[in-house]
């Protein structure tokens, strides 16, 4: 038995160990691992305390997937809800749908019995303010931030961009004692993001994707990069086709050179795992690391994850 995670998941590694250990599925393991990180108002890139869009409103995203069945459930720009994951995994199971967004999705988490609550913190809402006043040109600043700004979005959401913040989110991959394999995303997206906004974390084969037959993997970074190359999926596919977990993840990484403006400021990490457990991490980033912990450790183990530059692939 294993769980993986990205590094800001390290909190949550313990509960769903606990959860294996006492018999439980992976399914159940990432989605109690996922909700701890959630409800973390320091974590500022997943649920509660998230950073908002552009209009000061948090939207959430999160999927999760079963890679004994290959079933999966989604949510996109849910808001008022904190555990979107726990709304995904009830589009999973309660609708004949993978994906719920905005209206759909809120309308949804109400009649599962979610409570709503406001989830934009006042350390949120200070770095909000600051981040868009620090990128508005200083001549439109008092005009866009009075009432112009609603106007101004498709402009802002380029003014905003924020190449760190616009990368968190939040992995888990489990494999339980039955040798099922699930996988769990969630986050609050880029930071001033145009509203409505979805990267690659609810949706399957992007951000997320498990098949018990060959293994799972799950990304934080651009999401823009992993929906145009499926980076997910293709890493499961590359097993699937042959090629060993690090050299599947190799290749699902260079991938994204082809569609990487500037391949030297991309930034995107994955986490995997094989059929048979075994877990690795990879980053355009140096210095990023991951977690992971087997049922025969006292506490995760976290590890660099294996860089790969991007300028350096033939393109």
């Amino acid at each position: 038995m294993i769980v993986v995670a990205s590094a800001n998941g390290k909190i949550g590694i313990p509960a769903a160990m606990e959860i294996l250990r006492a018999g439980g599925s992976a399914l159940d393991a990432v989605e109690a691992a996922t909700r701890i990180v959630e409800d973390n108002p320091d974590d500022h890139t997943v649920g509660y305390g998230g950073y908002p869009n552009l209009l000061g409103e948090v939207e959430l995203d999160a999927s999760i997937m079963d890679g004994r069945t290959l079933r999966a459930g989604a949510v996109g720009a849910l808001k008022g809800y904190r555990h979107p994951i726990s709304v995904a995994r009830k589009v999973m199971e309660e609708l004949p749908h993978v994906l719920l967004v905005g209206e759909g999705a809120a309308r949804f988490a109400a009649e599962m019995g979610f409570q709503a609550e406001n989830l934009l913190t006042d350390e949120a809402a200070t770095v909000y303010r600051q981040g868009i006043s620090g990128a508005l040109p200083p001549d439109k600043a008092r005009d866009w931030l009075s009432g112009g700004i609603d106007r101004n979005l498709a402009r802002l959401a380029r003014l905003t961009t924020d190449p760190e913040r616009a990368a968190g989110t939040v992995n888990f991959i489990a494999k339980d004692r039955e040798g099922n394999i699930a996988v769990a995303v969630s986050t609050s997206g880029w930071a001033w993001k145009y509203p409505g906004r979805l990267g690659d974390s609810p949706v399957i084969g992007a951000g997320n994707y498990a098949d018990n037959r060959y293994g799972a993997c799950a990304c934080t970074g651009w999401g823009e990069l992993a929906l145009r190359c499926g980076t997910a999926h293709a890493v499961v596919l590359y097993q699937r086709l042959g090629f060993g977990l690090e050299q599947a993840c190799r290749q699902a990484m260079h991938d994204l050179a082809y569609v990487a403006e500037d391949p030297a400021r991309a930034i995107m990490n994955l986490i995997a795992i094989n059929r048979d457990g075994r877990p690795i991490g990879m980053t355009t980033v140096p210095g990023r690391t991951y977690v992971w912990m087997t049922d025969d450790l006292d506490a995760p183990v976290e590890e660099p994850r294996v860089v790969i530059d991007l300028t350096r692939v033939k393109r």
